[in-house]
């Protein structure tokens, strides 16, 4: 027995989809009964699923370190109150 999944997404992502899976030699059908057996086997996602990484920067002197330090504590010690 098999059921049918169904799901909206935008007309621009459906046609970039339609489109890789024709340039792969495969189907929109065939292409999502290859992700679920994927995810299936994998008991969640086949990829890494997360946020990036936030960019961090360092302080470019020990003195802007300092006065960052500073005012973060100030503003802490604000919403304290």
């Amino acid at each position: 027995m098999s059921i049918q999944l169904a799901t909206r997404i935008e007309d621009d992502e459906a046609a970039r989809f339609r489109e890789t899976t024709r340039l792969l030699g495969t189907t929109p059908a065939d292409a999502m009964r290859i992700f679920i057996s994927a995810f299936n086997a994998h008991r969640g996602f086949p990829f890494e699923v997360r946020l990036p990484e936030p960019k961090i920067e360092a302080f470019a002197s020990e003195r802007e370190a300092a006065e960052f330090s500073d005012r973060l504590a100030v503003r802490m010690m604000n919403d304290a109150q």
